[in-house]
């Protein structure tokens, strides 16, 4: 069978890919840069076996299903939310571990887009004798990994938007006051978005106006499948500050976690003193005057960073949005009204017809204490 076909979906095969599913969910804050995967074996109607991967360099889905499983796992069949692995990398190929188990069907929601793995792994199963099945629940299984499939198609993050904004549209007063548009209930949620992002992303305008931390203030037990004892995984933070404005003593610069700033000109003395500081730095393009977003985009992919969070002004907003790099929008709208003069979400170039303007898909809406969160997929090809 191809990589990609995709087949007709009995419904025990649902079911059960339904619960590999779940169990992959558990690793959204723990597997980064590794994609969340699980494994659910099954013989004779019953489970024998379940395990999901909690983070890089220990067992994957499989081996975990399949150690708890033991000699149960001879004819059974197992479903798994991506393609086993082929190659050695931090840990050993899964196929290997299914071959030796003796299971007699691997289901598969969907291929690894990984090209080290990419189709080889299903056809070792089925080289084995291994009866293999592809396509189950493949869209709810790509929604799991969106940074990691990004990234290994295109080279670049997956990036969300994140904003908060009042009814009338507005981010910040003239003045830049913004604390607090959102309610104190968005602002959690916003934590456990941090949680599960690799990187955030803000721009020097944000910084020298808030002086943010961008740090995850969660403990290990408000967040699903890890324990009070786990460490938080702390995103990396990265800062636009094209000509170096960067103060050496930002708050961020001071708490636990890495800090990347990165500028478009050779400018030795502030750069040292951001070294100086605890921050990495690195200059990078210029595209009209300021950081190649494009270029640093595939920097962060190559640093393994499968998804970033931008939480910044309307300047660098606008500039990602205009350049096509924004993937998803997250907006937290607030039930006031800022009025005029007060800042808006995007700066973008003027639209002097409505053919030219920027569309989107609304993807969900829902509540979070007093707030609108709705998450939205700019669809500028698409006209309403």
């Amino acid at each position: 069978m191809p990589p990609g076909h995709s087949v007709p979906e009995a419904d025990s095969d649902l079911d059960y890919m339904a619960r590999a599913i779940r169990l992959a969910e558990l690793g959204r804050y723990t597997t980064d840069p590794n994609p969340r995967v699980g494994c659910l074996l099954v013989r004779e109607g019953e489970v024998v076996g379940e395990g999901w991967h909690r983070r890089a360099g220990e067992p994957h889905a499989e081996r975990l299903a399949l150690a708890a499983a033991g000699a149960r796992a001879r004819g059974a069949t197992a479903y798994v939310t991506l393609e086993p692995c082929c190659h050695q990398g931090r840990t050993p190929p899964c196929t290997e571990a299914l071959i030796e188990a003796g299971v007699a069907r691997v289901v598969c929601a969907m291929v690894d887009p990984n090209p080290l793995v990419a189709g080889k792994g299903l056809d070792a199963l089925r080289a084995a004798g291994i009866e293999t099945l592809l396509g189950v629940s493949r869209a709810e299984a790509s929604a799991l990994n969106p940074g990691f499939i990004k990234r290994m198609e295109q080279g670049r993050p997956y990036v969300r938007c994140k904003l908060a904004a009042s009814l009338d549209g507005r981010t910040a007063l003239a003045s830049g006051e913004s604390k607090w548009i959102s309610s104190e209930a968005s602002r959690s949620d916003v934590q456990r978005l941090r949680a599960g992002s690799s990187a955030i992303l803000t721009g020097i305008g944000t910084v020298l106006a808030d002086d943010p931390g961008l740090d995850v203030r969660l403990s290990a037990s408000e967040l699903p499948g890890m324990t009070p004892n786990d460490p938080i995984r702390r995103p990396l933070r990265v800062v636009v500050d094209s000509h170096w404005r960067m103060p050496p003593e930002a708050r961020m610069l001071a708490l636990p976690g890495r800090t990347l700033v990165v500028g478009a000109e050779s400018r030795p003395e502030p750069m040292a003193a951001l070294q100086a500081a605890g921050a990495e730095t690195l200059r990078l393009p210029a595209r009209a005057g300021r950081v190649d977003l494009v270029a640093l985009l595939e920097e962060l992919a190559r640093r393994e960073i499968n998804e970033v969070l931008l939480e910044a002004g309307p300047r660098l907003a606008g500039a990602a949005l205009s350049d096509g790099l924004v993937d998803e929008i997250i907006l937290y709208q607030a039930p006031c009204l800022m009025g005029q003069g007060a800042r808006g979400l995007f700066e973008l170039p003027a639209i002097t017809a409505m053919s030219d303007r920027v569309a989107l898909e609304i993807l969900e809406v829902r509540r979070i204490g007093p707030d609108l969160r709705i998450r939205a997929r700019p669809d500028p090809g698409r006209i309403g």
